[in-house]
């Protein structure tokens, strides 16, 4: 058996998780609630709870794994992308902690564990996987990009966002209305009781597969700010119409995206991935699609959406078979080079 002790670390969670082979058998995860103070994450605050948090959760992922930690093959790390003094807490611990067991380290691509995600398992579990190539969306609060994914060691991003991302665009948009941080999932709570034709925004007309969501914004801010010159009360007594349409026009966005990527690469395996893939109404749509468009739709399990050690551990036991390992003096980086 392959045990992989998988510890991500590029933002806000501190998480740890241990898979043996494919198969998960703990997952842990320390938020930090400090952030909601200051409407988003503020790094130096993150890089501290990450060193309080990271013993305690290891600790306790191999607990709930019950295993011992002397049983472990490899320990996986999220290199990057993400905040660098983040990333140093766990890639410092990753390191420290592999070389005092004698085991070797693999670093991983926080993006293309969000889409390895999908080949988890449980004990239980008999859920179908992608075939390889598949496409992948993956749409977080840092990153928005369409993937053709040929192996779980072969990646090919053929469209990207040239400016802000998806899951910035629905933060900004709630603190613009007032609404508590992180936005994302509260506009999409408003927007079950809201209509999603109520009010139109522009949106971009950006050429092939690349993403812009920075003219959104700026729409959304505009409207918001002539219409609250007309009625101070417009966005407390419009809040649920206004998320349903702003939560609308993201996701077409992102649909019209993946549409055209489908239809230029013929690839009819589709999966979404990251944060945003949490988001109801995009996983309304793609159900749907998969009826309109025949395609194989593969949305992850919640916990499996927003950043978690899981997806990093099943992407070491990729690599882990394919004796990809790192070497010690590996550093993070902050920005995908993909």
């Amino acid at each position: 058996m392959i045990y992989i002790l998988g510890i991500e670390s590029s933002c806000d969670d501190t998480a740890a998780a241990i898979t043996m082979d494919d198969c998960l058998l703990s997952n842990v995860t320390a938020n930090q609630e400090v952030h909601r103070n200051f409407g988003g994450v503020v790094p130096e605050l993150a890089s501290r709870a990450h060193q309080q948090n990271i013993i305690p959760v290891v600790q306790a992922a191999i607990q709930k794994a019950n295993i011992r930690k002397n049983q472990l093959s490899a320990v996986a790390f999220t290199r990057g992308p993400g905040l660098m003094g983040s990333l140093l807490v766990g890639v410092s611990f990753a390191k420290s902690f592999a070389f005092a067991l004698g085991i070797p380290i693999i670093e991983v691509d926080h993006l293309q564990a969000h889409i390895l995600a999908h080949f988890l398992r449980d004990k239980t579990s008999t859920k179908p996987v992608p075939v390889f190539p598949f496409l992948c969306l993956t749409v977080s609060g840092g990153h928005t990009q369409i993937t053709v994914v040929k192996s779980p060691f072969e990646f090919h991003v053929i469209g990207r966002t040239i400016d802000d991302a998806a899951g910035e665009t629905f933060d900004k948009a709630a603190k613009i209305m007032g609404l508590p941080y992180p936005g994302g999932p509260i506009i999409d709570t408003y927007a079950e009781r809201g209509n999603p034709d109520a009010f139109h925004f522009s949106k971009p007309s950006i050429a092939g597969l690349d993403f812009s969501f920075s003219g959104l914004k700026t729409s959304i801010l505009y409207f918001l700010r002539d219409h609250l010159r007309q009625y101070p009360g417009f966005i407390e007594t419009n809040k649920y119409d206004l998320c349903a349409s702003i939560q609308s026009a993201i996701i077409d966005i992102l649909l019209q995206k993946l549409k055209a990527a489908a239809d230029q690469t013929g690839i009819r395996e589709i999966a979404i991935a990251g944060g945003v893939s949490a988001n109801s109404l995009l996983r309304k749509v793609l159900r749907k699609a998969q009826e309109d468009y025949n395609w194989n739709v593969f949305i992850p399990r919640m916990e499996y959406s927003t950043d978690n050690a899981a997806m990093i551990a099943i992407t070491g036991y990729f690599k882990f078979r394919n004796n990809n390992f790192a070497d010690f003096s590996v550093a993070p980086y902050a920005r995908s080079s993909t």
